[in-house]
């Protein structure tokens, strides 16, 4: 199986780019499936029925957000509440009011993937179980069910975390990616086992900015602790894209896994 992955498509600029350039990736890697978390996708807020609708007719099989997805509830709850959804929200995050998707098994050519979505407690100021435990939970729910692949976006604050559960899932996942932070670590490795294993994918944004943000609207909330500053969007014309590519064996074991950059305008 070969992925690409993108994380962060933020906003107007980048459902552009993606629409623009998806083509010729697909193209070029030939990916069984696209995934992309899109949590930013609406101008800095965060995900509304239209623009996921318009991602999906892109052929992005599989969308992952983080509690974020509900910030917009009213404008999203129809299509979290589908039988075919492609947008997924974390599996341990719980509300019981909300509509929900907390793991789903997509197929293609006969072949199985069971993406499963994570967000981690530390640092995050929201009602979540341990992610541990219910990461087991699922895949004790899935163990006598065939399975070609497995993979986790894992969203997660501290890189601590995040090498502490592919550790405990090397074998039984196929891949482990994380998101949140929007800086790319270098840590991609292949564990014994054949798990493959990423901290953070990186974000597609403006390349000299403080994550999205103009350095100037964001240091006065270093320098003088004003937190309630406005934040205003770079919107220069240096973009840095990047994504992910992997190959996973039909044996769920994890093969390659290729970080990719360029500046776009």
């Amino acid at each position: 199986m070969k992925i690409l992955i993108f994380w962060d498509v933020y906003g107007r600029i980048w459902r552009k780019w993606l629409k623009a350039e998806l083509p010729w990736l697909k193209e070029k890697y030939n990916p069984d499936f696209v995934i992309a978390n899109i949590e930013n996708c609406t101008s800095w807020r965060w995900p509304i029925e239209k623009h996921v609708i318009e991602l999906e007719k892109l052929w992005i099989d599989i969308m992952t957000s983080w509690d974020h997805v509900f910030d917009n509830y009213q404008k999203i709850k129809d299509y979290l509440g589908a039988d075919n959804s492609k947008l997924l929200r974390c599996a341990n995050f719980y509300n019981d009011d909300l509509a929900w998707k907390w793991y789903r098994i997509f197929e293609k050519n006969w072949k199985k993937l069971l993406m499963i979505h994570l967000i981690w407690e530390v640092f995050m100021p929201h009602n979540s179980f341990n992610p541990f435990l219910k990461i087991e939970e699922i895949l004790e729910n899935h163990k006598d069910e065939k399975l070609d692949w497995i993979v986790l976006d894992f969203h997660a604050e501290a890189t601590w975390e995040a090498v502490w559960m592919w550790h405990f899932l090397d074998w039984k996942a196929s891949l482990v990616f994380w998101t949140h932070t929007h800086v790319q670590t270098n840590d991609d490795i292949i564990l014994p086992k054949w798990t493959g294993y990423i901290s953070d994918v990186w974000m597609n944004g403006a390349l000299y900015s403080v994550i999205w943000a103009e350095f100037e609207s964001v240091r006065n909330r270093f320098l003088e602790w004003v937190r309630r500053w406005k934040l205003e969007q770079c919107l220069d014309e240096n973009y840095l894209v990047s994504w992910l590519y992997v190959e996973i064996w039909d044996d769920m074991k994890c093969t390659k896994i290729e970080k990719i950059k360029i500046k776009w305008k």
